[in-house]
C-alpha cells in the first residue's frame, strides 16, 4: 500500500475518527521523455523568472494570485494552513443520501481511508456499519490541496472509501448539446435494446488496457534491435458514414453474437433477448485473444533500455 496522503479524522456528529488518507488508483499508463532526436539527450523544461530573465531554484519560488497586470498578491503555505476552516483537518460528514441521486459527473478522484491507530477501530467500525445497514452514502467537507472540496464517503470490501465530488457551480450544464428531436422507428428501438443485451456483462473486471501491452512489445522490440511485422489484413477496422441504420444494427448484432462466441474472454454474458421478456444466462468458454501487432519499428539511433516494463516521467 502507498504511503498516506494525509492525515486528520472523519468529524461524525460529536464522534471522531482518526484516519489516514491513501490513494485508491494507480497510474498504469506508460510515460516519455522528451528527447533531442539527434542524439536522444533528455529534452528538460526549466523553471525561468520572466523579468530578470533566469533560470530560478524550487526555494525561490512561491504562490502569487494576479489582480491585475501590475498587481500579484503573495500567498504562502503558512498563510493558507491557518485558515480559518473547520475542515482543515477533518472530513466533517453533513448528510446521509441515497447513493443514486449523486451525479457520476461530479465524482472525481478516489481515495481508501484507513484508521490511524487502534484507537480508531471501533468509531471507523461504528461508521461502516451504519453506512452499510442504512444503505445510504456520507457527503462531507474536507479541505484538499489549498481549497475546501465536497466528498462522499461509502463501503467498498469492508474499507471506507472517499470519492472527491466537484461542487454544484462547477458541472457544465449540457442542454446545448441534445440534438434535435429525431423520428425512430419502434423497430430500431428494440433493436438498439437486443444489442445492448447481446453485448450485456456481468462485470467488467476482464478488461486491459491492449494498447499499453502493444506499446511495451514496440519499446522491447525497439530496444533489442527487432522489427515489428506489418498488421495482418483486416486487422485494422475501416471507419465510415453510417447510412442505413437498422441495417448497422443487426450487422452489430450478428457481430456482437459472432465475438462473444469466439472471443468472449473471461466474462460471463447474457443472452440475447427476442423480445422484453427476460431470458436465462447462459455462460460462455473462455477463450484468449490475441492482441494486435504494432506497425513496423521506423530505422533511426535508439538508446538500449532493459526489455522490462518501465515507466518514465
Amino acid at each position: 500500500m502507498s504511503r498516506p496522503l494525509w492525515t486528520g479524522a472523519i468529524s461524525f456528529g460529536l464522534v471522531t475518527i482518526p484516519i489516514k488518507i491513501i490513494s485508491a488508483t494507480e497510474d498504469r499508463s506508460l510515460h516519455f521523455h522528451q528527447v533531442h532526436l539527434e542524439d536522444m539527450g533528455r529534452v528538460r523544461t526549466r523553471k525561468v523568472c520572466e523579468i530578470e530573465d533566469e533560470v530560478v531554484s524550487q526555494e525561490e519560488i512561491g504562490k502569487g494570485y494576479e489582480i491585475s497586470a501590475d498587481q500579484v498578491v503573495p500567498v504562502t503555505d503558512e498563510e493558507l494552513a491557518e485558515m480559518p476552516l473547520p475542515t482543515a483537518k477533518a472530513i466533517e460528514i453533513v448528510a446521509f443520501v441515497d447513493a443514486d441521486t449523486i451525479d457520476p459527473i461530479r465524482i472525481t478522484d478516489s481515495y481508501f481511508l484507513a484508521v490511524d491507530g487502534q484507537v480508531a477501530a471501533k468509531p471507523y467500525t461504528l461508521l461502516r456499519k451504519a453506512l452499510e445497514r442504512s444503505d445510504k452514502v456520507a457527503v462531507g467537507k474536507f479541505a484538499w490541496h489549498g481549497r475546501e472540496r465536497l466528498g462522499l464517503l461509502r463501503v467498498r470490501e469492508g474499507t471506507i472509501v472517499l470519492h472527491s465530488m466537484r461542487w454544484p457551480d462547477e458541472i457544465r450544464g449540457p442542454e446545448s448539446l441534445a440534438p434535435k428531436v429525431t423520428d425512430l422507428d419502434d423497430a430500431e428501438i428494440e433493436r438498439a435494446v437486443q444489442l445492448t443485451d447481446t453485448m450485456a456483462m456481468d462485470g467488467i473486471s476482464g478488461f486491459r488496457d491492449r494498447y499499453r501491452d502493444a506499446l511495451e512489445r514496440l519499446i522491447e522490440a525497439k530496444s533489442e534491435g527487432k522489427e515489428l511485422r506489418e498488421p495482418a489484413e483486416g486487422e485494422e477496422r475501416e471507419s465510415g458514414k453510417v447510412v442505413d441504420l437498422m441495417a448497422a444494427l443487426n450487422a452489430s448484432v450478428e457481430a456482437a453474437k459472432k465475438s462473444r462466441s469466439e472471443h468472449a474472454g473471461d466474462a460471463t454474458v447474457h443472452e440475447i433477448r427476442p423480445s422484453r421478456k427476460p431470458a436465462a444466462k447462459k455462460a460462455v468458454p473462455a477463450k484468449k485473444t490475441t492482441a494486435k501487432k504494432t506497425a513496423a519499428a521506423k530505422k533511426g539511433t535508439v538508446r538500449k533500455t532493459s526489455a522490462k516494463k518501465r515507466s518514465a516521467s
